[in-house]
């Protein structure tokens, strides 16, 4: 039987989190919990919801080993799991740290474990606990020259390719912070606050001295519009491509947000283009004459007719990786574009070179690949005969080609725990 359905400030998150998860559905739902007042009341409010719609809960805290009272702080939230009846998985961010943009750092690799833990966990959505008073605070900080994201109620985790398939959900982006706090204290709830929340030292810090008792800024629209139907004209083929008359009809802002993501996807990489790059791309792809650059690890090529993002061997080799051994067993993710599954030791290496020892059958496959990328594609040496996964079958081997989910996540085309699952299927097995 169902719980009594809350009222109030209860009530306007269970009506997000009704609007974005599955009530049938039997995996768990992650929350990230740090033990402040935001998403203290976060997991409260859920652990309710998911009580009365029998969904397992999981509370991840990541200890950032910033401040000495950050051990407390994870048991408190260990306690607070237990009286939740939720499990509980402390994560912590070990190692030495920047002497330069720490926050940004500390949040690369805040996403990076919970993200992994997640997936470890069998979670598709983890909730954050940001608040309207979150957007007006980056609303301030990117007024002084700040890259910081807006928080969208629901995304893809930034994470990659350790967030595949991993979306966040932000059901308190309506919300103020001091309703909530009042919220918890009448629920006689205890929370942590961090003091670098007020150390001038931090951007954050400033941009929330500077709105005290401003108001707050109307959170932004979560979806460029025509973004999404954009992204659905896009097809896979050796990376992404489009017509470029589709480009041409979209709306500047849906132009311009697409083909930086499908830069990233493209490429497998995650640092967005700059700027003013992107804007000369854009609109260089929306004029009629061809066009041949690079951006964000990604090669672009336009020609009358349509346009191709795609990886290219050089752009591979100054990421990295140009190698991937795998044992049975294993899966494991090539240059952040395919992910790899095998069931026998495997060594993968790029195509580039390779190409004479192909079957005739992977041979015609790649004649459909442009070839500028045809170099990054992954390969393995099967005893002198050269075996391409994604080209032809290869027994014991499979490949799931990640770019064109990647960007219909990005661009919104998923927008909801029932969509997921809908991104293209694994390649080919033997």
């Amino acid at each position: 039987m169902h719980a009594l359905r809350p009222e109030g400030l209860e009530a306007a998150v269970w009506t997000r989190l009704d609007g974005s998860l599955r009530t049938d559905h039997a995996s768990p739902l992650a929350i990230a919990v740090s033990g402040g007042g935001d998403s203290v009341a976060l997991a409260l409010m859920t652990a309710r919801w998911a009580k009365a719609h029998q969904r397992p809960l999981v509370i991840l805290t990541v200890d950032h080993q910033l401040n000495a009272e950050s051990g407390n702080w994870t048991r408190q939230c260990a306690r607070l799991a237990d009286e939740l009846e939720a499990a509980f998985i402390p994560l912590s961010w070990t190692g030495p740290k920047p002497g330069t943009g720490l926050p940004a750092a500390a949040r690369e690799a805040r996403h990076s474990l919970l993200a992994t833990a997640c997936r470890a966990a069998g979670a598709s959505v983890l909730l954050l606990g940001h608040t309207a008073d979150d957007l007006a605070e980056t609303a301030q900080m990117r007024a002084e020259g700040s890259t910081t994201p807006f928080p969208r109620d629901w995304s893809p985790s930034p994470a990659w390719p350790e967030g595949q398939g991993l979306f966040l959900l932000r059901p308190m982006l309506g919300l103020a912070r001091a309703d909530l706090r009042d919220w918890l204290s009448h629920q006689t709830q205890t929370w942590v606050e961090d003091p670098a929340n007020e150390n001038p030292k931090y951007a954050r810090a400033r941009a929330r001295a500077r709105l005290m008792g401003r108001g707050m800024a109307l959170p932004p629209a979560d979806l460029i519009p025509g973004l999404a139907d954009l992204a659905g004209e896009v097809t896979e083929a050796g990376g992404l491509k489009i017509a470029r008359a589709h480009l041409r009809a979209a709306p500047v802002a849906a132009s311009r947000a697409l083909a930086g993501a499908a830069c990233l996807c493209a490429a497998g990489t995650t640092r967005p283009p700059r700027g003013d790059r992107l804007d000369r791309l854009v609109e260089a792809l929306r004029s009629h004459e061809p066009v041949v650059t690079t951006l964000a690890g990604a090669r672009i090529e336009a020609d009358a007719n349509e346009v191709r993002w795609m990886r290219t061997l050089g752009e591979m080799s100054r990421q990295g990786q140009t190698r991937l051994e795998l044992d049975a067993g294993e899966t494991g993710v090539w240059d952040g574009r395919l992910e790899i599954s095998t069931d026998r030791p495997v060594r993968l290496k790029p195509l580039s070179g390779h190409t004479g020892g192909l079957s005739r059958h992977a041979r015609r496959a790649l004649t459909d690949i442009p070839p500028a990328a045809r170099g990054s594609l992954p390969c393995l040496d099967n005893a002198g005969q050269i075996l391409a996964p994604g080209l032809e079958p290869v027994l014991g081997v499979r490949v799931q080609f990640l770019t064109l989910g990647r960007l219909h996540a990005r661009c919104g085309r998923i927008n909801a725990e029932w969509g997921l699952g809908t991104s293209p299927g694994p390649g080919p097995e033997e």
